[in-house]
Protein backbone atom coordinates (compact mmCIF):
# COMPACT_ATOMS: atom_id res chain seq x y z
CA UNK A 1 0.00 0.00 0.00
CA UNK A 2 2.74 2.26 1.10
CA UNK A 3 4.60 1.52 -2.37
CA UNK A 4 1.41 2.04 -4.23
CA UNK A 5 0.78 5.87 -2.63
CA UNK A 6 4.14 6.34 -3.41
CA UNK A 7 3.98 5.78 -7.16
CA UNK A 8 0.74 7.43 -7.33
CA UNK A 9 2.81 10.73 -5.70
CA UNK A 10 5.18 10.35 -8.53
CA UNK A 11 3.15 10.44 -11.29
CA UNK A 12 1.54 13.58 -9.95
CA UNK A 13 4.58 15.18 -9.46
CA UNK A 14 5.70 14.48 -12.96
CA UNK A 15 2.33 15.51 -14.19
CA UNK A 16 2.49 18.71 -12.29
CA UNK A 17 5.97 19.11 -13.20
CA UNK A 18 5.36 18.92 -17.10
CA UNK A 19 2.48 20.73 -17.07
CA UNK A 20 4.63 23.80 -15.55
CA UNK A 21 6.87 23.35 -18.21
CA UNK A 22 4.11 23.67 -20.80
CA UNK A 23 2.86 26.71 -19.66
CA UNK A 24 5.95 28.37 -19.00
CA UNK A 25 6.76 27.56 -22.69
CA UNK A 26 3.09 28.99 -23.90
CA UNK A 27 4.67 32.38 -23.49
CA UNK A 28 3.82 34.47 -26.09
CA UNK A 29 7.11 34.68 -28.89
CA UNK A 30 9.01 38.06 -28.72
CA UNK A 31 8.64 40.88 -31.47
CA UNK A 32 12.11 41.18 -31.38
CA UNK A 33 12.79 37.97 -32.85
CA UNK A 34 10.15 38.74 -35.43
CA UNK A 35 12.49 40.09 -37.79
CA UNK A 36 14.55 36.96 -39.95
CA UNK A 37 12.39 34.64 -38.00
CA UNK A 38 11.65 32.47 -41.48
CA UNK A 39 15.75 31.78 -41.57
CA UNK A 40 16.26 31.01 -38.07
CA UNK A 41 16.91 27.18 -36.91
CA UNK A 42 17.33 25.43 -33.99
CA UNK A 43 18.27 21.89 -33.97
CA UNK A 44 17.72 19.61 -30.91
CA UNK A 45 21.00 16.87 -30.02
CA UNK A 46 21.61 14.67 -27.79
CA UNK A 47 25.38 16.13 -28.01
CA UNK A 48 26.99 17.64 -30.41
CA UNK A 49 30.04 16.52 -28.86
CA UNK A 50 29.32 12.82 -29.70
CA UNK A 51 29.90 10.52 -32.46
CA UNK A 52 27.19 8.92 -34.53
CA UNK A 53 25.31 8.97 -37.74
CA UNK A 54 22.64 11.22 -36.54
CA UNK A 55 24.45 13.81 -35.27
CA UNK A 56 26.80 13.65 -37.88
CA UNK A 57 23.54 14.08 -40.68
CA UNK A 58 22.42 17.27 -38.63
CA UNK A 59 26.28 18.80 -38.29
CA UNK A 60 26.02 18.73 -42.05
CA UNK A 61 22.59 20.50 -42.24
CA UNK A 62 23.83 23.01 -39.88
CA UNK A 63 26.67 23.64 -41.60
CA UNK A 64 24.75 24.21 -45.08
CA UNK A 65 21.90 26.20 -43.67
CA UNK A 66 24.69 28.74 -42.24
CA UNK A 67 26.35 28.90 -45.62
CA UNK A 68 23.22 29.18 -46.80
CA UNK A 69 22.85 32.52 -44.74
CA UNK A 70 20.28 30.98 -42.14
CA UNK A 71 20.62 32.09 -38.22
CA UNK A 72 21.45 28.13 -37.22
CA UNK A 73 21.63 26.85 -33.57
CA UNK A 74 21.99 23.57 -31.92
CA UNK A 75 20.60 22.45 -28.80
CA UNK A 76 22.75 19.88 -27.30
CA UNK A 77 21.02 17.89 -24.59
CA UNK A 78 24.32 17.67 -22.68
CA UNK A 79 28.45 18.42 -22.95
CA UNK A 80 30.92 16.35 -21.55
CA UNK A 81 33.93 16.71 -23.73
CA UNK A 82 36.26 19.37 -24.18
CA UNK A 83 36.55 18.60 -28.39
CA UNK A 84 34.30 17.27 -30.74
CA UNK A 85 34.11 13.70 -31.37
CA UNK A 86 33.05 14.10 -35.38
CA UNK A 87 35.69 17.27 -35.66
CA UNK A 88 35.53 20.37 -35.94
CA UNK A 89 31.91 21.91 -35.61
CA UNK A 90 30.33 23.65 -38.57
CA UNK A 91 31.67 27.24 -39.09
CA UNK A 92 28.80 29.75 -38.61
CA UNK A 93 27.06 27.66 -36.23
CA UNK A 94 26.18 28.79 -32.28
CA UNK A 95 26.15 25.53 -30.45
CA UNK A 96 24.74 25.28 -26.62
CA UNK A 97 25.23 22.67 -24.16
CA UNK A 98 21.53 22.50 -22.25
CA UNK A 99 23.86 20.82 -19.28
CA UNK A 100 27.49 21.36 -19.43
CA UNK A 101 28.62 18.96 -17.32
CA UNK A 102 32.53 19.83 -18.33
CA UNK A 103 34.17 20.46 -14.54
CA UNK A 104 35.27 23.88 -15.83
CA UNK A 105 31.86 24.76 -16.57
CA UNK A 106 30.79 24.18 -12.82
CA UNK A 107 28.77 26.90 -11.09
CA UNK A 108 28.61 28.38 -8.13
CA UNK A 109 27.05 30.07 -5.75
CA UNK A 110 22.96 29.03 -5.58
CA UNK A 111 23.10 28.05 -9.40
CA UNK A 112 25.07 25.13 -8.61
CA UNK A 113 22.81 23.93 -5.65
CA UNK A 114 19.95 24.17 -8.40
CA UNK A 115 21.47 22.37 -11.20
CA UNK A 116 22.79 20.01 -8.59
CA UNK A 117 19.10 19.45 -7.26
CA UNK A 118 17.60 18.89 -11.21
CA UNK A 119 20.27 17.20 -13.12
CA UNK A 120 19.44 14.59 -9.92
CA UNK A 121 16.05 13.92 -11.19
CA UNK A 122 14.68 12.37 -14.69
CA UNK A 123 13.70 14.38 -17.26
CA UNK A 124 9.66 14.83 -17.28
CA UNK A 125 9.63 15.44 -20.97
CA UNK A 126 11.93 12.98 -22.40
CA UNK A 127 9.91 9.50 -22.97
CA UNK A 128 10.78 6.58 -20.63
CA UNK A 129 11.17 4.14 -23.47
CA UNK A 130 13.86 6.38 -25.17
CA UNK A 131 17.30 4.20 -25.29
CA UNK A 132 19.40 7.93 -24.12
CA UNK A 133 16.59 8.92 -21.62
CA UNK A 134 18.90 8.62 -18.68
CA UNK A 135 21.17 11.01 -20.15
CA UNK A 136 18.88 13.79 -19.65
CA UNK A 137 16.96 14.98 -16.40
CA UNK A 138 14.36 18.00 -15.09
CA UNK A 139 17.60 20.56 -15.63
CA UNK A 140 17.95 19.98 -19.76
CA UNK A 141 13.99 20.02 -19.52
CA UNK A 142 13.92 23.75 -17.86
CA UNK A 143 16.90 24.84 -19.53
CA UNK A 144 15.48 23.67 -23.12
CA UNK A 145 12.16 25.49 -22.13
CA UNK A 146 13.89 28.68 -21.37
CA UNK A 147 16.20 28.93 -24.42
CA UNK A 148 13.26 28.51 -26.69
CA UNK A 149 10.73 30.40 -24.72
CA UNK A 150 9.30 32.88 -26.76
CA UNK A 151 11.28 32.44 -29.94
CA UNK A 152 10.37 32.12 -33.65
CA UNK A 153 11.65 30.15 -36.08
CA UNK A 154 12.40 26.84 -36.60
CA UNK A 155 12.73 23.61 -34.22
CA UNK A 156 14.38 20.58 -35.63
CA UNK A 157 14.40 17.87 -33.68
CA UNK A 158 16.35 14.56 -34.66
CA UNK A 159 14.94 11.67 -32.23
CA UNK A 160 11.20 10.47 -31.22
CA UNK A 161 11.58 11.77 -27.66
CA UNK A 162 12.71 15.05 -29.24
CA UNK A 163 10.10 15.40 -31.29
CA UNK A 164 7.02 14.22 -28.91
CA UNK A 165 8.89 17.15 -26.95
CA UNK A 166 8.43 19.36 -30.05
CA UNK A 167 5.18 18.35 -30.72
CA UNK A 168 3.89 18.43 -26.92
CA UNK A 169 5.41 21.89 -25.86
CA UNK A 170 3.14 25.10 -26.80
CA UNK A 171 5.89 27.27 -28.35
CA UNK A 172 3.80 29.40 -30.46
CA UNK A 173 6.30 30.86 -32.34
CA UNK A 174 8.21 27.75 -33.53
CA UNK A 175 7.29 25.82 -36.62
CA UNK A 176 8.32 21.86 -35.87
CA UNK A 177 10.08 19.63 -37.90
CA UNK A 178 10.58 16.26 -36.35
CA UNK A 179 13.42 14.24 -38.12
CA UNK A 180 13.32 10.16 -37.65
CA UNK A 181 16.47 8.25 -38.04
CA UNK A 182 15.49 5.02 -37.10
CA UNK A 183 13.76 2.40 -38.93
CA UNK A 184 10.16 2.76 -37.44
CA UNK A 185 9.63 -0.97 -36.04
CA UNK A 186 12.84 -0.78 -34.15
CA UNK A 187 11.19 1.87 -31.95
CA UNK A 188 8.93 -0.11 -28.92
CA UNK A 189 5.42 -0.76 -28.52
CA UNK A 190 4.92 2.57 -26.00
CA UNK A 191 6.72 4.86 -27.73
CA UNK A 192 5.17 4.09 -31.40
CA UNK A 193 1.93 5.08 -29.50
CA UNK A 194 3.39 7.72 -28.01
CA UNK A 195 4.12 9.21 -31.90
CA UNK A 196 0.49 7.46 -33.11
CA UNK A 197 -0.96 10.29 -30.47
CA UNK A 198 1.52 13.07 -30.92
CA UNK A 199 3.43 13.46 -34.54
CA UNK A 200 0.33 14.60 -36.24
CA UNK A 201 1.03 18.17 -34.36
CA UNK A 202 4.04 18.77 -35.75
CA UNK A 203 4.18 20.79 -38.65
CA UNK A 204 6.19 18.42 -40.74
CA UNK A 205 7.97 15.14 -40.34
CA UNK A 206 10.73 14.22 -42.21
CA UNK A 207 11.89 10.38 -42.58
CA UNK A 208 15.07 9.19 -44.73
CA UNK A 209 13.82 6.23 -47.20
CA UNK A 210 10.63 5.75 -48.94
CA UNK A 211 9.93 2.71 -47.12
CA UNK A 212 10.28 5.09 -43.68
CA UNK A 213 7.88 7.18 -45.76
CA UNK A 214 5.32 4.53 -46.17
CA UNK A 215 5.58 2.89 -42.56
CA UNK A 216 4.88 6.03 -40.87
CA UNK A 217 2.04 7.01 -43.42
CA UNK A 218 0.39 4.02 -42.73
CA UNK A 219 1.25 4.62 -38.30
CA UNK A 220 0.13 7.73 -38.53
CA UNK A 221 -3.22 6.70 -40.83
CA UNK A 222 -4.43 10.43 -42.09
CA UNK A 223 -2.91 11.71 -38.74
CA UNK A 224 0.19 12.75 -40.33
CA UNK A 225 1.68 15.92 -40.80
CA UNK A 226 3.62 17.18 -43.73
CA UNK A 227 5.63 13.75 -44.59
CA UNK A 228 8.47 14.25 -46.50
CA UNK A 229 11.91 11.85 -47.43
CA UNK A 230 14.88 13.71 -46.99
CA UNK A 231 17.89 11.45 -46.94
CA UNK A 232 20.89 12.22 -44.85
CA UNK A 233 24.17 13.47 -46.34
CA UNK A 234 27.69 12.32 -46.35
CA UNK A 235 30.62 14.85 -45.58
CA UNK A 236 33.03 15.64 -47.95
CA UNK A 237 35.81 13.21 -47.59
CA UNK A 238 38.87 14.32 -48.86
CA UNK A 239 42.21 12.02 -50.15
CA UNK A 240 42.81 8.95 -51.38
CA UNK A 241 39.88 6.69 -53.12
CA UNK A 242 40.13 2.90 -52.04
CA UNK A 243 42.76 0.87 -52.86
CA UNK A 244 40.90 -1.46 -55.01
CA UNK A 245 44.34 -4.11 -54.48
CA UNK A 246 44.56 -4.23 -50.88
CA UNK A 247 43.05 -7.48 -49.68
CA UNK A 248 41.07 -5.58 -47.20
CA UNK A 249 37.67 -5.80 -46.00
CA UNK A 250 36.30 -3.45 -42.96
CA UNK A 251 33.37 -2.68 -41.25
CA UNK A 252 32.41 0.43 -38.50
CA UNK A 253 29.81 0.53 -35.82
CA UNK A 254 29.47 0.53 -32.68
CA UNK A 255 30.02 -3.59 -30.95
CA UNK A 256 26.25 -3.66 -30.04
CA UNK A 257 23.82 -6.23 -31.57
CA UNK A 258 22.26 -4.05 -34.22
CA UNK A 259 25.49 -3.78 -36.22
CA UNK A 260 25.27 -7.60 -36.31
CA UNK A 261 29.16 -8.16 -36.28
CA UNK A 262 28.20 -11.40 -34.63
CA UNK A 263 26.74 -12.40 -37.85
CA UNK A 264 29.55 -11.01 -39.89
CA UNK A 265 32.55 -13.08 -38.28
CA UNK A 266 30.67 -16.36 -38.96
CA UNK A 267 30.26 -15.29 -42.08
CA UNK A 268 33.59 -14.50 -42.94
CA UNK A 269 34.95 -17.90 -42.05
CA UNK A 270 33.90 -19.34 -45.65
CA UNK A 271 35.73 -16.59 -46.80
CA UNK A 272 38.71 -16.95 -44.87
CA UNK A 273 38.90 -20.32 -45.97
CA UNK A 274 38.59 -19.71 -49.61
CA UNK A 275 40.62 -16.78 -49.46
CA UNK A 276 43.30 -16.82 -46.77
CA UNK A 277 45.21 -13.90 -47.49
CA UNK A 278 42.30 -11.88 -47.23
CA UNK A 279 41.67 -9.91 -43.49
CA UNK A 280 38.47 -8.29 -41.98
CA UNK A 281 38.96 -5.38 -40.15
CA UNK A 282 36.22 -4.11 -38.19
CA UNK A 283 36.21 -0.89 -36.25
CA UNK A 284 34.23 0.09 -33.32
CA UNK A 285 33.63 0.23 -29.58
CA UNK A 286 30.80 -1.05 -27.26
CA UNK A 287 29.45 -3.60 -25.15
CA UNK A 288 29.59 -6.90 -27.24
CA UNK A 289 33.33 -6.77 -27.48
CA UNK A 290 33.70 -9.62 -25.39
CA UNK A 291 31.45 -11.57 -27.50
CA UNK A 292 33.04 -10.31 -30.64
CA UNK A 293 36.14 -11.33 -29.72
CA UNK A 294 35.08 -14.71 -28.41
CA UNK A 295 33.82 -15.34 -31.78
CA UNK A 296 36.65 -14.64 -33.73
CA UNK A 297 37.98 -17.27 -31.57
CA UNK A 298 35.49 -19.73 -31.87
CA UNK A 299 35.74 -19.69 -35.97
CA UNK A 300 39.64 -19.85 -35.40
CA UNK A 301 40.01 -16.43 -37.22
CA UNK A 302 42.22 -15.04 -35.01
CA UNK A 303 44.57 -14.10 -37.83
CA UNK A 304 42.45 -12.54 -40.19
CA UNK A 305 40.06 -10.98 -38.29
CA UNK A 306 41.10 -7.84 -36.42
CA UNK A 307 38.55 -6.26 -33.49
CA UNK A 308 40.16 -2.90 -33.53
CA UNK A 309 38.91 1.23 -32.18
CA UNK A 310 36.93 3.50 -33.34
CA UNK A 311 38.99 5.29 -36.00
CA UNK A 312 39.28 9.06 -35.69
CA UNK A 313 40.05 8.60 -39.51
CA UNK A 314 37.83 6.06 -41.08
CA UNK A 315 38.35 7.76 -44.28
CA UNK A 316 42.20 6.91 -44.28
CA UNK A 317 41.22 3.13 -43.37
CA UNK A 318 38.70 3.23 -45.91
CA UNK A 319 41.52 4.46 -48.14
CA UNK A 320 43.62 1.01 -47.28
CA UNK A 321 40.84 -1.24 -47.66
CA UNK A 322 39.29 -2.24 -50.72
CA UNK A 323 35.75 -3.55 -49.72
CA UNK A 324 33.28 -2.61 -47.00
CA UNK A 325 30.50 -5.00 -45.32
CA UNK A 326 26.93 -4.02 -43.61
CA UNK A 327 26.19 -6.37 -41.85
CA UNK A 328 23.50 -4.17 -39.79
CA UNK A 329 20.11 -5.88 -38.51
CA UNK A 330 18.39 -2.59 -39.16
CA UNK A 331 19.60 0.76 -39.68
CA UNK A 332 17.68 4.42 -40.11
CA UNK A 333 19.83 5.18 -42.79
CA UNK A 334 23.70 3.94 -42.90
CA UNK A 335 26.04 6.92 -43.74
CA UNK A 336 28.81 4.93 -43.55
CA UNK A 337 27.96 2.97 -46.21
CA UNK A 338 27.50 6.11 -48.29
CA UNK A 339 30.76 7.31 -47.13
CA UNK A 340 32.20 3.37 -47.81
CA UNK A 341 30.95 4.60 -51.64
CA UNK A 342 32.18 7.45 -52.01
CA UNK A 343 35.58 6.30 -51.94
CA UNK A 344 34.90 3.78 -54.40
CA UNK A 345 34.37 0.88 -51.88
CA UNK A 346 33.27 -2.62 -53.15
CA UNK A 347 30.25 -3.15 -51.44
CA UNK A 348 28.35 -5.92 -49.77
CA UNK A 349 25.98 -5.29 -47.33
CA UNK A 350 22.46 -7.31 -46.06
CA UNK A 351 18.72 -5.76 -47.09
CA UNK A 352 17.73 -4.47 -43.62
CA UNK A 353 15.59 -1.89 -42.67
CA UNK A 354 16.23 0.76 -44.06
CA UNK A 355 18.48 2.36 -46.34
CA UNK A 356 20.83 0.01 -48.10
CA UNK A 357 17.74 -1.29 -50.75
CA UNK A 358 17.64 2.85 -51.35
CA UNK A 359 20.77 3.30 -52.23
CA UNK A 360 22.27 0.02 -53.88
CA UNK A 361 21.43 -1.34 -57.25
CA UNK A 362 22.70 -5.36 -56.82
CA UNK A 363 26.20 -6.17 -58.89
CA UNK A 364 25.84 -2.21 -60.41
CA UNK A 365 27.45 -0.31 -57.37
CA UNK A 366 27.99 -3.43 -55.01
CA UNK A 367 26.14 -6.31 -54.10
CA UNK A 368 22.90 -7.30 -51.52
CA UNK A 369 21.72 -9.84 -50.02
CA UNK A 370 18.75 -10.98 -47.97
CA UNK A 371 18.70 -9.63 -44.38
CA UNK A 372 20.55 -11.89 -41.56
CA UNK A 373 20.84 -14.48 -44.37
CA UNK A 374 25.10 -15.26 -43.05
CA UNK A 375 25.48 -18.08 -46.14
CA UNK A 376 24.29 -14.96 -48.78
CA UNK A 377 26.53 -12.43 -46.97
CA UNK A 378 30.08 -15.07 -47.07
CA UNK A 379 29.16 -15.65 -50.97
CA UNK A 380 28.68 -11.92 -51.50
CA UNK A 381 32.35 -10.99 -49.85
CA UNK A 382 33.60 -14.45 -51.71
CA UNK A 383 32.28 -13.07 -54.66
CA UNK A 384 33.25 -9.15 -54.73
CA UNK A 385 36.83 -10.68 -53.62
CA UNK A 386 37.12 -13.04 -56.76
CA UNK A 387 35.67 -11.21 -59.14
CA UNK A 388 38.48 -8.15 -59.37
CA UNK A 389 36.44 -6.47 -62.46
CA UNK A 390 33.21 -6.83 -60.34
CA UNK A 391 34.97 -5.17 -57.36
CA UNK A 392 36.61 -2.31 -59.58
CA UNK A 393 33.20 -1.60 -62.03
CA UNK A 394 30.99 -1.04 -58.54
CA UNK A 395 33.65 0.69 -57.19
CA UNK A 396 33.44 3.19 -59.35
CA UNK A 397 29.50 3.37 -59.93
CA UNK A 398 29.47 3.71 -56.21
CA UNK A 399 31.71 6.78 -56.01
CA UNK A 400 28.67 8.16 -58.69
CA UNK A 401 26.03 7.40 -56.54
CA UNK A 402 27.65 8.77 -53.43
CA UNK A 403 26.95 12.14 -55.10
CA UNK A 404 23.28 12.05 -54.66
CA UNK A 405 23.98 12.08 -51.25
CA UNK A 406 25.83 14.93 -50.55
CA UNK A 407 24.81 18.26 -48.83
CA UNK A 408 25.00 20.19 -52.31
CA UNK A 409 21.78 17.58 -53.47
CA UNK A 410 20.32 17.41 -50.09
CA UNK A 411 20.70 20.49 -48.79
CA UNK A 412 18.02 22.57 -51.52
CA UNK A 413 15.58 20.27 -50.04
CA UNK A 414 15.57 21.17 -46.66
CA UNK A 415 15.77 25.08 -47.66
CA UNK A 416 12.63 24.30 -49.86
CA UNK A 417 10.85 22.55 -46.80
CA UNK A 418 11.60 25.31 -44.10
CA UNK A 419 10.32 27.82 -47.34
CA UNK A 420 7.08 26.18 -47.47
CA UNK A 421 6.25 25.42 -43.97
CA UNK A 422 6.99 29.33 -43.46
CA UNK A 423 4.72 30.50 -46.75
CA UNK A 424 2.08 28.15 -45.19
CA UNK A 425 2.24 29.73 -41.66
CA UNK A 426 1.66 33.11 -43.58
CA UNK A 427 -1.09 31.74 -45.28
CA UNK A 428 -2.95 30.76 -42.17
CA UNK A 429 -2.43 34.35 -40.43
CA UNK A 430 -3.98 36.27 -43.56
CA UNK A 431 -6.75 33.31 -44.18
Amino acid sequence: MVRSLEIRVKRLVIRALRWGLRRYAAARPRQADAEGADRRVFILLVSAWGMGGTIRAALNMAGHLAEAGYEVEILSGFRRREAASMGELPAGVKVTALDDQRPSAQPRGPARLLRTLLRARDSVLTHSRDARADELSLWSDLQLVRHLRRRRGFLVSTRPSFNLMAAQLPFPGLLTVGLEQMHLHTHSRPLRKAMTRNYGKLDALAVLTERDLAAYSEMLDGRAPRLVRIPNTVRAIAGPKADMDAKVLMAAGRLTRQKGFDLLIPAFAPVAAAHPDWELRIFGRGKDKAELEGLIAEHGLGGVVKLLPASDDLPGEMARASIYVLSSRFEGFPLVLVEAMSKGMGIVSFDCPTGPADIISDHRNGIIVPAQDTAALSAGMIEMIADDDLRRRCGAAAVETAKDYTMAAIGPRWEGLLQELWADRRAAAGA
